[in-house]
């Protein structure tokens, strides 16, 4: 039990990994420990779930107003009618994907799960086994609480003169971000490893990982749905190639892919962007603010795992309920690209107020969502390029299509 136990945390806590690779080892380590160790050490994991748990409950409440104030202050600084058609077009496509995901899971995920057993009988036999103890610990306002607080600070920080509160709002920023980056992130792994701990234990496992193998060759496919949709639109408007635009975005998407970043990748994205014939000003307004407020991959993602939990745990969902939770997931990863893991850290609060997942639930999407990360990204960042042509032509209608790129296009 002791060198169990050593060896779940030096693997979970190895820094010179990176989280994706120490969830894949921690989802192992789970799955085959769980044969060995005995119940007094699966108890203990439990605990530490339990009391982690109840710290992620208290902290989504303040996530949400220290990431989403300041996101939306700075983007109201920039008001003009290039800032509301930038964010119009990028959050109608962000909600779009989401909800193609949700038409698309309905549709095909009922056939995938419809031989497995709900996952409610999971939560059940992982009563049996309680924790040695728990800890209480209340959030300070719910999660609708905190995006009303949120939204009304950041109004009041983007058109009004208020340096102080705009300082105060950055400031909490960075204790959430440096909270995230410092304490979740790193103890995430082991969480994750306590879910999948429990979850063999129950004897669930293998049928939620073959479940979710066949859901995410769905997601594959949708994400690669969604960059041809966003290219033909915005090639049908700018009159080009949809192709050929989005082909000469793919250094962009290969950057992403490797850095799970849409913030890193803003260089490429915004020259691969210029080199496709949107004028440089535009683009360098639209690049960077779409790699925060873009998410189309993101939601798409996170929708689509939202749907396969729920069908799978027997949680009672309708259309209204899910076309609420896109609607909400296209506000709050507003400020997502900035903090490792941002856009499923920020979704936590939807998923939970509006859906009603429980801290497991939230676990098991973080491990999905993370699984696939560098794909959202990619998808994300491609996809402003799509947002930026469709911006252009709004605003620069009598342009040639050619002429600001050119010097790209060697």
């Amino acid at each position: 039990m002791a060198i169990s136990g050593k060896v779940v945390i030096f693997a979970c806590s190895m820094k010179n990994f990176g989280l994706l690779p120490r969830i894949i080892i921690a989802i192992v380590l789970g799955i085959l420990l769980a044969h060995v160790l005995p119940m007094g050490g699966v108890r203990l994991f439990i605990t530490f779930n339990a009391i982690f748990g109840q710290l992620l409950g208290f902290l989504i409440p303040l996530i949400i107003i220290g990431l989403v104030t300041p996101a939306i202050g700075d983007i109201g600084n920039r008001a003009g009618r290039l800032l509301l058609a930038t964010v119009a077009v990028a959050y109608l496509d962000t909600v779009v994907s989401g909800l193609l995901a949700y038409g698309t899971g309905s549709l095909l995920f009922p056939r995938m799960v419809a031989s497995v057993q709900t996952v409610a009988g999971v939560t059940e036999q992982a009563e049996a086994i309680a924790p040695y103890f728990t800890i209480k610990i209340p959030a300070l306002v719910d999660v609708m609480s905190a995006l009303v607080l949120s939204f009304m600070l950041g109004l009041c920080i983007a058109h009004g003169s208020l340096p102080t509160l705009r300082r105060c709002a950055s400031e909490f920023r960075d204790v959430v971000t440096k909270v995230i980056a410092k304490l979740i992130i790193p103890l995430l792994p082991l969480y994750i490893f306590g879910i999948f701990l429990d979850m063999t234990v129950s004897g669930q496992t293998l049928r939620i990982v073959t479940v979710f193998a066949q859901v995410i060759l769905v997601i594959f496919a949708l994400h690669l749905f969604i960059l041809l949709y966003q290219f033909c639109f915005a090639g049908f408007l700018a009159k080009r190639n949809p192709l050929k635009q989005l082909w000469r975005m793919l250094p962009a998407y290969m950057t992403a892919l490797g850095t799970s970043s849409s913030a890193a990748t803003i260089p490429v994205t915004l020259r691969q962007t210029i080199s496709n014939g949107v004028d440089e000003d535009i683009a360098g307004f639209t690049v960077p603010l779409c790699a925060t407020i873009h998410m189309s991959g993101s939601a798409m993602k996170i929708t689509a795992c939202a749907l396969t939990i729920c069908m799978l745990e027997g949680i009672t969902y309708d259309s209204g309920m899910f076309i609420h939770f896109v609607l909400m997931l296209g506000v709050v990863m507003v400020a997502a690209p900035g903090v490792p893991g941002g856009a499923i850290m920020a979704a936590l609060a939807p998923l939970g107020s509006i859906l009603g997942f429980t801290a497991d639930q939230q676990a098991l999407m973080i491990a999905l969502y993370i699984a696939m990360d560098s794909f959202g990204t990619a998808c994300n960042v491609t996809g402003d390029g799509a947002i930026a042509i469709v911006v252009d032509r709004l605003f620069n209608r009598r342009k040639s299509p050619a002429a600001s790129g050119k010097m790209y296009q060697k």
